[in-house]
């Protein structure tokens, strides 16, 4: 028997926050797609001088920029660290082992997504993160003996390295604190911003994608996941699809709001609902999912479990309807050839996006 599944859009909760910011994210308890598909979600806000600590994570993540611009340090596993200049529509794909922090200079809020893989962490559907610095920092549980072993200092300095920071997660840097300048060169390779990156898809009237794969981010193929940014336009809809490599979706909403539908094993729609910025969704494998955008369009940035996905849609030009013989409709469909001419004959030019009806 099919297991029934709560696939409603949930907003994330405060986990915990500090002077420079907060730390959100979802829970598995709320969204159970996030355990059974062994996926974190989460969000950083951080505040005008805003520091997240350097920290590492059980997972590896996908990272993308809301709003806001700001600072990031990434330390690959014995590598120098890289500081990049980040801003609303970066990606960055941050493989096992990296060690990052954080900061905002700016007045405006700097908000950070980040979904990822739990497979390998400690809490399926939840990331773990091991803090280096501040009050519930990694030396804070080690004796100021294993402390001054390890650093070569007198116990005195060890104490007081270990015991200064009494921030936890995220500070409020004093104005002025001079950090590390960001470097051209470093962005190179390690991030890509989605609303400046050539189009993948570009349909008048429809909608955008840029997808980010192994050619434009290398990384994504050591993270092993896929993403992209996808922009409807007011009215349009997204031909309803499904991801045929067994991937997971998992879907977080940038801007806009919209109507979604999703259909499972049987024919069964399981979700029909409402989405607006800052829902997350996750549609399981194999279900076909189509959304339709108000007014104001709809924006997403998603996740798919495979660096490199393949999807099939079923309308459009390029949809599996097409590629089906006229007698193999006919039977399917039980319908007459007239019937089945009129299914045909529609949506021959249009690929995944359709413009609103009558608008040119």
């Amino acid at each position: 028997m099919e297991m029934e599944i709560d696939l409603t859009p949930k907003l994330c909760k405060k986990v915990y926050s500090g002077d420079g910011g907060a730390y959100y994210a979802w829970c598995p308890n709320e969204l159970p797609m996030l355990r059974q598909g062994n996926i974190g979600a989460a969000k950083l806000v951080l505040e005008k001088n805003g520091f997240a600590l350097p920290q590492y994570s059980d997972s590896a993540k996908v990272v993308y920029v809301l709003q806001g611009n700001g600072v990031a340090g990434i330390i690959l596993p014995e590598k120098e660290e890289k500081v990049l200049a980040i801003k609303k529509g970066d990606a960055m794909a941050l493989p096992f082992g990296v060690t990052t922090w954080w900061y905002n200079k700016d007045d405006t809020e700097l908000a950070i997504l980040f979904l990822g893989d739990t497979s390998k962490g400690h809490k399926s559907g939840s990331f773990t993160d091991f803090c280096l610095t501040g009050s519930n920092g990694i030396f804070t549980g080690f004796s100021t003996e294993f402390v001054s072993r390890a650093w070569d200092l007198d116990e005195s300095t060890a104490k007081t390295l270990v015991g200064s920071q009494s921030g936890k997660g995220i500070v409020k840097l004093a104005a002025g604190t001079k950090m590390p300048e960001p470097k051209a060169e470093h962005y190179k390779g390690m991030a890509l911003n989605c609303e400046e990156a050539p189009l993948d898809v570009d349909i008048k009237g429809g909608g955008k994608v840029v997808v980010l794969n192994t050619k434009n981010l290398p990384l994504v193929g050591e993270v092993g996941l896929g993403a992209d940014l996808v922009r409807l336009n007011g009215g349009a809809m997204c031909s309803p699809g499904f991801s045929c490599d067994s991937a997971l979706q998992v879907t977080y909403i940038v801007r806009g709001s919209g109507r979604v539908q999703v259909v499972g094993v049987d024919g069964k729609r399981v979700l029909e609902t409402t989405v607006k910025a800052g829902n997350l969704f996750i549609v399981p494998r194999f279900f076909v999912v189509s959304k339709i955008s108000d007014a104001d369009g709809l924006d997403w940035f998603s996740i798919i479990t495979a660096p490199n996905p393949i999807f099939t849609h079923l309308a459009g030009r390029t949809s599996v309807w097409k590629a089906l013989s006229p007698e193999v409709l006919q039977a399917s469909f039980n319908v007459g050839a007239d019937v089945e001419q009129k299914f045909s004959s529609k949506r021959k030019a249009e690929e995944i996006f359709f413009p609103p009806p009558n608008s040119n």
